[in-house]
């Protein structure tokens, strides 16, 4: 409320029209496609013209233009004129530059070499590194003379002869790869010419003893692969601390683990500790089992004889939590189950590979209300969360995620408002709700605070939530045509809050971006309970954002956020 009321106060005051741009950030740019988007405000109840075109301005003072260019300079002249027909003008300049089409080597050079995967590498014998070399055509290019590249066709795939590529096995004392650089060799008409890789190449020794690994540092965590987005690359999941791991590779900061013989996956090697040379590779017979309850959980104990990597994903329909333990092997004669455990209905194991030993925990509710695997010394603890006592809101601890802050702004609006203010507002508004059905509410911060994401995983982790909601803003590069809310999970048992909630957000006539899942969010990684992000409105979109800016609207949303966490836990069985 105080930040609408300064940000309407300070648009009425301005006495003179003014242009604020949001985008482009400069003035004047060099830009590589023809559609541009000039994005930004001006003095509310100001007109605003593009090269004497009249323009559309929100009541907040908006403006978003989209604009095609020609090839060169193209120059767009913005003009703010209040009713009194004082006016202010912006130019705003972009020069287009059409992409040129790659042209051919024509000399005796090797233009580029790309390996993939891309830097530094530790490799074990077996593995493979892609090739891929710009270079002159119809010559002979091999790497560390021993791989002959092929010269790809010229086709719809590849527009330009001299393009190289091949694929080179790792082998056991591999002569070529040395610790360095491998020398790239191209020959024609008896010349030659040699390049360097940028990245350096080194094996592991079969013959040396296992590099084994321990995983430290606060919630550290497996990745699928090298892959990689804004969100970071697609996790497997987090492990506990001081879990062994068979190293097999480096790969740029991450190093590579063998779980299993056919699976693989990445840790950054910031969450590593390199254990003495002799430490045996990661293994474990199963021991007893135990299966038992408390006044808040249900519990099922594996023993094992050291901390092995893990992984944990959940089924519907029926709903089940699965375990999968990598190096273990079954030793198991028997499990014991108590009566106090009220939610595990039962439990199994299958020996799914050699090394890879599958706990099934089948529950008595379809709702999976959460559940975290850990260690007790080497004692696999898999603690799984019962239904709330009762369906309604009173006594439940929610908690509340307002995104970004601080140093974090989050995206920035046509008028120049900043995400984490709006997610601060429309949290608030969702606590009073919350506390006003009685509910208890954990905030993950209420003021303009920076917290990072894994302080706000370890800090509910600790607090044990009833479930979470996560609140953002999204954005776009269009600001124009994207518009809408959307709702996101990555567990498939927890889909059901995030559907509740962006069904009633659909209620108040926003358009649909979709419930969106196997989200790789910070937030809807804990399997600990039900987390649901919602990205409440494109903060990019004029439209949008000047219902954001609307303290009525913001309290509609916070009410349907609130209404379908309700509906949720009364559909919940």
């Amino acid at each position: 409320m105080v930040i609408l009321a300064s940000f309407i106060t300070q648009a009425y005051a301005q006495q003179k029209p003014y242009i604020r741009l949001t985008q482009p950030s400069r003035t004047s740019s060099s830009v590589g496609t023809t559609r541009q988007y000039i994005v930004g405000s001006t003095c509310i109840g100001c007109s605003l013209t593009l090269n004497n075109t009249p323009q559309k301005v929100y009541p907040t003072g908006a403006f978003a233009i989209e604009v095609a260019l020609n090839e060169g300079a193209n120059n767009f002249t913005l003009t703010s004129t209040d009713s009194a027909g004082t006016y202010t003008d912006k130019t705003v300049s972009f020069t287009y530059t059409k992409a040129q089409p790659a042209t051919p080597v024509s000399t005796l050079t090797i233009a580029s070499i790309q390996t993939i995967p891309d830097g530094d590498q530790i490799l074990a014998p077996g593995d493979l590194i892609k090739f891929k070399v710009k270079a002159l055509p119809g010559g002979i290019v091999r790497v560390g003379n021993k791989l002959q590249l092929a010269e790809l066709p010229v086709n719809k795939s590849n527009s330009m002869p001299g393009i190289y590529q091949g694929t080179y096995m790792v082998t056991c004392n591999d002569p070529v790869l040395t610790g360095g650089t491998i020398p790239v060799t191209l020959e024609k008409n008896g010349q030659t010419v040699t390049r360097n890789t940028s990245n350096k190449f080194s094996v592991l020794n079969t013959l040396d003893q296992p590099l084994i690994g321990k995983a430290t540092g606060e919630l550290p965590y497996l990745k699928y692969g090298l892959g990689d987005d804004r969100l970071g690359g697609a996790k497997v999941g987090y492990i506990d601390s001081a879990v062994l791991l068979n190293i097999v590779g480096k790969a740029g900061d991450d190093y590579k683990v063998r779980l299993s013989k056919s699976f693989t996956a990445y840790i950054p090697a910031s969450q590593v500790e390199l254990m003495p040379a002799g430490t045996f590779i990661p293994s474990s017979n199963t021991g007893s089992w135990r299966v038992f309850g408390d006044e808040k959980y249900d519990y099922v104990t594996v023993q094992l004889q050291q901390r092995l990597p893990f992984r944990s994903f959940q089924q519907i329909n029926p709903s089940k939590i699965m375990v999968d333990i990598y190096g273990a092997t079954s030793n198991t004669n028997w499990i014991s189950q108590l009566e106090n455990a009220e939610e595990i209905k039962d439990v199994y194991y299958e020996q799914v590979e050699d090394d890879v030993f599958r706990v099934i925990i089948e529950l008595k509710h379809n709702q999976h209300w959460g559940h975290q695997v850990y260690y007790n010394g080497s004692m696999l603890t898999i603690r799984v969360k019962r239904p709330p006592a009762q369906k309604t809101l009173k006594d439940l601890t929610i908690a509340v995620d307002a995104g970004h802050g601080g140093s974090n702004p989050g995206s920035q609006g046509p008028t120049g408002i900043y995400e984490k203010d709006m997610t601060l507002l429309i949290a608030k508004d969702v606590q009073n709700i919350l506390q006003a059905e009685g509910a208890k509410v954990l905030m993950t911060r209420v003021n303009d605070s920076y917290v990072d994401n894994t302080y706000r995983i370890a800090y509910y982790r600790e607090r044990d939530p009833d479930l979470l909601v996560s609140i953002h803003l999204n954005s776009s590069a269009d600001p124009i045509r994207i518009s809408g809310t959307s709702t996101y999970y990555r567990h498939i048992g927890f889909k059901d809050l995030s559907k509740a909630i962006n069904k009633r957000m659909l209620g108040l006539g926003l358009n649909e971006f979709g419930n969106i899942g196997s989200f790789n969010f910070a937030l809807n990684a804990p399997t600990e309970y039900p987390n649901a992000l919602v990205e409440t409105l494109f903060i990019s979109n004029p439209e949008d954002e000047m219902k954001v800016l609307d303290p009525a609207f913001r309290e509609q949303m916070a009410q349907s956020i609130v209404a379908g966490i309700k509906d949720f836990l009364v559909s919940a069985n």
